[in-house]
Order: structure tokens, then C-alpha cells, then sequence
């Protein structure tokens, strides 16, 4: 118990920080369509850029972006189909998009970077991109729901900076490069300021919801996805590597457990107000699963993580 106020305490600070940025979007005027692209093309780029390439490359590193990336499409299926018994409307589109989502860059990166030790931290990053390609390829096709082609989706994937330092940082590290220690203490800045500017950009996306709508069966089945079947598929997979095949390190199943249980990803908000897909409920579902993860993650934690 001892363990669980002390993750909670370490915690407690990031939401502190969202309580900034929600002031800072409600009473200072700040929008996150300002912050926003500050982290995704720059800061995020960097950190993963700095993963790939400081990263020791073994089979289930690369492995493991691989299986995220499985679970989520599996997960965004079943509750699409799910979904088609209790909605006639898009809802079920957007609900399929956060079975498949996590909130693993804005909120699971400075987590990890509070649990976890520098190579733990690297291998976690490099975990998160099969959930930037979900959200790019079959997350974007499911809440589009027709209204963009592929050809469309594909050009969003293409655009995506983190790809392409994830792939520069793998060719540097197979090669052997080695960029300094000046290199090294800039990155340390990036990742505090990925903290800092991620933790806002949550509070000011909340600050920007005008009307709430509280679909109970919505909220409910959004929770049951995330923070129960996410983590279930994701022990099954750590079990049957245990017993079967061996691909990842023993030392890899932290992160591959924090992947599973961040809450409901921010960038559900921008797609579902982009492609005009209930953007209340999503605000709504995101803002109340980052408040219950304060409590849920220190547990899990808890019993996993350590």
C-alpha cells in the first residue's frame, strides 16, 4: 500500500500541471491549437528520434510496436462491431476509435518517464508507435467512416513526422552513431518540455469543451474497453510469450503493461471534432478517464509494474 501513495504522490504533479492548462485555456486565452503542433512536430519527433537511436535494438524491440498495433486494430474491430447492437449513428465510430487509441504520448510518456529508467523509458516510446500508425490507418478509416479515401489517409500517414525519426534514429543506431553528450543533455530538455506542454495541451483541450453531454452506456463501454480489455489482451500476450515464445525480455513487460492502461487518447477530441463524429462525448470520455487513471494507474502499478 506503501508502494501506491508513492506512484499516486509522483502522479499528482502531472495533473497539477493539467490544472494549468486548463486555467491557462479558460481564463488566459491560450489555445491548444498553439501547443499542439509544437508537440507533434517537433518535441514528440525529437524524443522518438532519440529512442530509436539510443535504444539496444533486439528482436522484441521492434517487435513490440508490432504488437501494439495488433491489439489495437483488434480491439477498434470488436468494439465496432460491438457497437452496431446499441447505436444506429456514428457513435459507434467513435467508440471504436478509443478501443483501438491510448493516451501513451501526452500522458503515458511522462508517466514513464516517473517509473521507469532511461532504457525501460526508450523501449516504451518505441512501443507507442503501433498506436500512432493505428490512429493514422484503420483509426482514422473507422471514424471517417467513408468521408475521407484512402488515398487521403494515406498522405495524413505520410506527413507523420514521428515515422520518419523513428526510422533516421533506427539507421544512425544500426550504424553505430554516437551524437555527444551535448546532444545528449539537449534531449533532456525536450523530454521535460514534452511533460510540461503534453500535461497543458490536456487541460486546455478541456477548458475548449462548451457542452458536455454525459452518455452513460458510451462512457461505460469506452472504460470497459480501455482500462479493462486493453490491459486483459495485453496480459494474455505477456503470458503466452512467457510460456511459449519468448520474444521479449522479461525487463519489456512494464512497458508493455503501461502501454495498455494510459486513459483514452487526447487525439480522440481532434478527430472526432475534425470529422464532426460526437466531439462532446469524446471530450467528455477522455477528460473522465484521465481523471479515474490518477487512481487506476498507481494499482495497476502496483501490482505490475514493480
Amino acid at each position: 500500500m506503501t508502494l501506491f501513495f508513492v506512484i499516486l504522490a509522483k502522479l499528482i504533479p502531472l495533473y497539477i500541471i493539467i490544472g494549468l492548462g486548463f486555467i491557462a485555456g479558460k481564463y488566459l486565452n491560450v489555445k491548444k491549437e498553439s501547443i499542439a503542433p509544437l508537440t507533434i512536430y517537433i518535441i514528440a519527433p525529437i524524443i522518438v528520434f532519440n529512442a530509436s537511436l539510443t535504444t539496444k535494438l533486439s528482436s522484441s524491440t521492434l517487435t513490440l510496436p508490432l504488437l501494439v498495433y495488433i491489439i489495437a486494430c483488434t480491439s477498434c474491430l470488436a468494439f465496432f462491431y460491438i457497437g452496431k447492437f446499441i447505436w444506429h449513428d456514428t457513435t459507434r465510430n467513435i467508440l471504436a476509435f478509443i478501443a483501438g487509441s491510448g493516451n501513451t504520448g501526452y500522458f503515458g510518456i511522462p508517466v514513464a518517464i516517473i517509473l521507469f529508467d532511461h532504457t525501460i523509458l526508450n523501449i516504451y516510446i518505441l512501443g507507442t508507435l503501433g498506436l500512432h500508425i493505428f490512429e493514422n490507418t484503420l483509426g482514422f478509416f473507422i471514424t471517417a467512416k467513408g468521408h475521407h479515401t484512402i488515398k487521403e489517409s494515406l498522405l495524413k500517414l505520410a506527413r507523420l513526422p514521428t515515422l520518419y525519426a523513428f526510422l533516421i534514429g533506427l539507421i544512425l543506431n544500426i550504424f553505430g552513431v554516437e551524437l555527444g553528450t551535448i546532444y545528449s543533455d539537449t534531449v533532456a530538455s525536450f523530454r521535460g518540455a514534452y511533460i510540461i506542454l503534453g500535461m497543458m495541451l490536456i487541460g486546455l483541450g478541456l477548458a475548449s469543451i462548451k457542452d458536455y453531454k454525459f452518455d452513460f452506456t458510451f462512457i461505460g463501454i469506452s472504460f470497459l474497453a480501455k482500462f479493462f480489455i486493453w490491459p486483459l489482451f495485453m496480459l494474455c500476450a505477456i503470458a503466452v510469450d512467457t510460456k511459449v515464445f519468448h520474444i521479449f525480455e522479461p525487463r519489456i513487460y512494464s512497458a508493455m503493461v503501461l502501454i495498455s492502461i494510459v486513459p483514452i487518447a487526447l487525439n480522440t477530441v481532434a478527430f472526432a471534432t475534425e470529422l464532426n463524429v460526437h466531439p462532446e462525448k469524446a471530450s467528455l470520455a477522455v477528460f473522465l478517464s484521465t481523471v479515474f487513471a490518477l487512481f487506476y494507474i498507481p494499482v495497476i502499478a502496483t501490482l505490475f509494474l514493480v
